[in-house]
């Protein structure tokens, strides 16, 4: 009789209890605005094939030990920026920069110094990068090869 009362009593309750909220975002925690959302999110099936990447219509970044190299596809010049610049720089950039949506090319630099220091500044760059195009929402297109442009001044 008592675990028939109690079954009564659990059937009873048990509805009457509200889901879980999830606990609002605060200001902290909100997706920081980038600039970026008005860029289309990227479609894959735009991008040129890995042996055709000569072709690629989106920003290109390089990987470089002094920085990181943003490459002007109309003048073929690379662009030497501080990592903290590459947020306003790809802001800056007009829709029709972007055809593929929210994606860049990603490539690395040959070594200009080829000491152990060069390669740690290359692979903190690279962290550093990947980390900044991460948080803005950036898909990330990885290019075999290395830097054939030289940089503007």
């Amino acid at each position: 009789m008592r675990t028939f009362i109690v079954l009564i009593l659990i059937v009873t309750f048990v509805p009457c209890t509200k889901p879980v909220q999830p606990a609002p975002l605060t200001a902290a925690e909100a997706p920081k605005e980038t600039g970026l959302e008005r860029i289309a999110e990227p479609d894959p099936t735009k991008f040129p094939r890995m042996q055709d990447l000569a072709q690629w219509k989106n920003p290109q970044l390089v990987v470089r030990e002094d920085g990181i190299g943003l490459v002007d596809l109309e003048n073929h010049e690379i662009h030497i920026l501080k990592l903290e610049q590459v947020e306003a720089e790809l802001v800056s950039l007009p829709e029709s920069a972007w055809p593929y949506g929210r994606a860049v090319l990603l490539s690395q630099a040959a070594l200009m110094d080829n000491s152990e220091r060069a390669k740690v500044r290359l692979r903190e760059n690279r962290g550093l990068l990947v980390g900044t195009l991460k948080n803005l929402h950036v898909q990330i297109r990885e290019a075999p090869g290395t830097e054939i442009l030289r940089p503007t001044q």
